[in-house]
């Protein structure tokens, strides 16, 4: 089985995740985000020990979604605001030396996108886009069954396209983001700037409040429920227009609300595209529930590793050799002599290739 570890700015989740994406085991604390490095890392460790014990399991490998841009080849975490501390360091080799073992890190967007793909609402379809919707907006886009990747292997940050240039400012420092348009925080900023100062319910505003009060008629918070629908479908409708993929998984907690308005969001995306057969693009739910992003760390590990744990046949480098898990490699590259690279060596040097397209497997 496999370790996942999920970090997040509020709380890291770590569990062990058998070949079926089923959770066997799950501990969680507080990231600590603030504090040092070297602290986060003995909670990761002892929880993942604490894991393995509970789920009875060989650990194999581990997969970890972070947030924040990481680099999914070296491994190190790049500049977060909320993690001072963190920037450089490295959990893939950090946790490689303390258990032995391969570790795969990705973005965490990507990685709930890469477990939805494998084991959720995306499962068999090799063009998807995963789409979480909370305290932002962020996205892992899968075409071809990989991961996309921009230059120098940067994560698309899609949640800071600009929708309306006009609109309110976004913690970016640009104006009309989708995420300063849809994202939770925007329903209650747009409710607290739009009701009359006797609104009833202006001190205890959230967005789950919201969608509470909206099922229950409120006339503002329904409204603030349609403007969501109007902003989220608009920059849905983009993504579709511009990947035209055949899937949308749609996760995080504003989506936990979904039945309020995703037929609107459905009908915005219908009247905003038409030169691209949008009708064939799913929208959907994510189905993997809480652990989504858990789950998604965990898939990491697999997509990277494959089943077996090795890096599998047909996968392509950058320099275009190809290598096949426990076989002799030509590597003319290096010398034009024959070598026989051993697992660890293997992967190391994959993370080191930053144009790896990861591979496929059964």
């Amino acid at each position: 089985m496999v370790g996942a570890v999920d970090i997040g700015g509020t709380k890291t989740a770590v569990g062990i995740v058998d070949p079926e994406g089923k959770v066997v085991s799950r501990f969680e604390s507080a990231t600590q985000a603030d504090g040092p490095y070297e602290s986060a890392l003995d909670r990761m460790v002892a929880m993942l020990r604490a894991a393995v014990a509970s789920a009875g399991a060989k650990l194999r490998g581990i997969g970890i979604g972070s947030t924040g841009p990481v680099n999914p080849f070296t491994g190190e975490i790049g500049d977060v605001n909320f993690f001072p501390h963190w920037r450089g360091q490295n959990p893939v080799k950090d946790l490689e030396k303390k258990f032995g073992v391969s570790v795969a890190m990705e973005n965490d967007a990507d990685a709930a996108a890469l477990g939805e793909a494998g084991w959720g609402s995306g499962k068999n379809k090799s063009r998807l886009i995963y789409v979480t919707v909370g305290t932002g907006i962020g996205a892992g886009i899968i075409l071809d069954g990989h991961v996309y990747r921009g230059v120098d292997q940067s994560h698309p940050e899609i949640g800071h396209h600009v929708i309306d240039a006009s609109g309110p400012l976004c913690s970016c420092g640009f104006r009309g983001c989708w995420e300063s348009l849809a994202a939770g925080p925007a329903m209650v900023s747009w409710l607290e700037s739009n009701t009359p100062l006797n609104y009833p319910h202006r001190a205890e505003l959230t967005a789950k409040r919201i969608f509470e009060l909206a099922r229950d008629g409120d006339d503002w918070a329904q409204r603030a429920v349609e403007r969501e629908a109007h902003y989220l479908g608009l920059g849905l409708a983009n993504l579709v227009t511009m990947f035209v993929p055949d899937v949308i998984v749609l996760g995080g907690s504003v989506m936990k609300s979904a039945s309020l308005f995703l037929d609107d969001i459905r009908k915005v995306i219908a009247a905003s595209c038409r030169f691209v057969p949008y009708a064939k693009t799913e929208l959907v739910l994510a189905s993997l529930g809480e652990d989504t992003n858990l789950i998604g760390a965990a898939r990491v590990w697999y997509h990277r590793f494959g089943s077996a744990g090795g890096y599998r046949a047909s996968c392509v480098f950058g320099n275009r050799r190809r290598i096949s898990s426990g076989h002799s490699r030509s590597t003319p590259g290096a010398g034009g002599h024959a070598g026989q690279l051993g697992r660890a060596e293997e992967a190391a040097w994959a993370r080191r290739s930053m144009l790896f397209i990861p591979c496929t497997w059964n």
